[in-house]
């Protein structure tokens, strides 16, 4: 009888010590494939950490073009690349993904398809982009008509139009996810020098574009080293950006007194003739809620922030509703009795930041006391029970 007793014990501690390990194998992530026509060549994984590429892993092809690496995974996206000389695979990884790349070298770069992760599809889209618009620049460069202004005028578009076009299709789209936060760091070379395509010291509109992906990793990875990075990339270019504007001014601001917040602000008038800043309420729980006034639904979703406001307000919640598509007397008429604060966008241009990733308006966005967007859009889906999350 005893000895049938021990051996149940061993047989559930086995049982407890393979659960382990399959828990343990189940945090790894897997990077396999096949890369053609590179017999004997290195084939190197790296990772593109934020202090510089790391190299993890090399093994060298044999003829079948096989390889096969793994790596711990991470609790935020975290970027890859498979590199055989000068030829550069772009990848990221989620969590515990299986990816499978098939590659030809010597154009492995240009020529490769990968399965097992829409984001890394999303980023090969991106990097063939990315070589086509450097085609295009190195052309304009090669052209002895062009004259140095019109040869950088012409460049200058060729990067607005495909900024525009990776804006809207890729970073806005889902500015939560890795692709979009890889699009955002892409570059080409002009002549000798490199570029970045998205740069926040030379273009306010790219400073937005930042903050829009900072926001929505702030909210889904708030402790990432690349959420704390983009983080402060934006907040250093809004306030570069200040500090110019106020010198055309004449005026000389120390760079120390702004606030580093990680949400886009929004200046708006509201309904009572006052200017009003979404940051000017840092204290204080903000529902920044995004409403289309008559459309259908409009007055049950009123009634019901209205109840919300009514209980949590003394303990120091807000209301800062933006009308969208709304025709201006309308709107004053609609808002004149309510109790929050009420501004307008009369084309969504002030928050488009804000507007572009989300499902659809009406939406909200829910800010902590220290200006931190911590719900975005898509997880509002019980706005009193994230309110009282936040408030308590």
């Amino acid at each position: 009888m005893k000895s049938r007793f021990f051996n149940y014990k061993v047989a559930l501690l086995l049982v407890a010590i393979a659960s382990l390990l399959a828990s343990c194998q189940q945090r790894k992530f897997h990077i396999d494939g096949t890369i053609t026509n590179a017999t004997d060549s290195v084939l190197y994984f790296e990772n593109m950490a934020l202090d510089g590429i790391v190299t993890i892993d090399s093994v060298i092809l044999k003829a079948d073009g096989k390889f096969s690496f793994s790596g711990d995974a991470n609790d935020a996206p975290e970027f890859y690349r498979l590199r055989i000389d000068r030829q550069i695979i772009n990848l990221s990884v989620d969590s515990t993904e299986t990816i499978s790349v098939k590659a030809e070298y010597p154009q492995m770069s240009m020529r490769y398809d990968v399965e097992g992760s829409d984001n890394c599809k999303k980023i090969r889209e991106l990097s063939l982009l990315q070589y086509e618009l450097q085609a295009r620049i190195n052309s304009v460069v090669a052209d002895p008509s062009l004259g140095v202004e019109s040869s950088r005028d012409s460049i200058m578009s060729l990067i607005d139009a495909h900024k525009h076009r990776v804006t809207i299709d890729y970073i806005y789209r889902e500015p939560m996810k890795a692709y979009a936060y890889f699009a955002l760091f892409q570059y080409v070379s002009v002549g000798d020098a490199y570029m970045m395509i998205f740069d926040p010291r030379r273009s306010p509109d790219d400073v937005k574009t930042f903050a829009a992906v900072a926001t929505n990793w702030d909210a889904n990875y708030p402790d990432a080293l690349r959420t704390q990075n983009l983080h402060n990339i934006a907040i250093e270019s809004m306030r570069d950006k200040r500090i110019v504007d106020r010198r055309k001014d004449g005026l000389v601001i120390d760079a120390d007194k702004f606030e580093e917040v990680n949400l886009i602000d929004i200046e708006l008038t509201d309904n009572k003739g006052n200017l009003r800043r979404l940051t000017d309420l840092k204290g204080k729980v903000v529902l920044l809620d995004f409403h289309q006034f008559g459309k259908e639904g409009s007055a049950e979703r009123i009634m019901l922030l209205r109840d919300i406001y009514n209980k949590y307000h003394e303990r120091g919640f807000e209301i800062f509703q933006v009308a969208v598509g709304t025709e201006e007397h309308f709107w004053k008429t609609q808002t004149a009795a309510l109790p929050w604060i009420s501004v307008r966008d009369a084309n969504g241009a002030a928050s488009n930041a804000y507007l572009a990733p989300a499902p659809a308006i009406p939406c909200s966005y829910l800010i902590d006391r220290n200006n931190i967007v911590v719900r975005g859009a898509r997880q509002m889906n019980d706005i009193e029970k994230e309110v009282l999350s936040v408030l308590n």
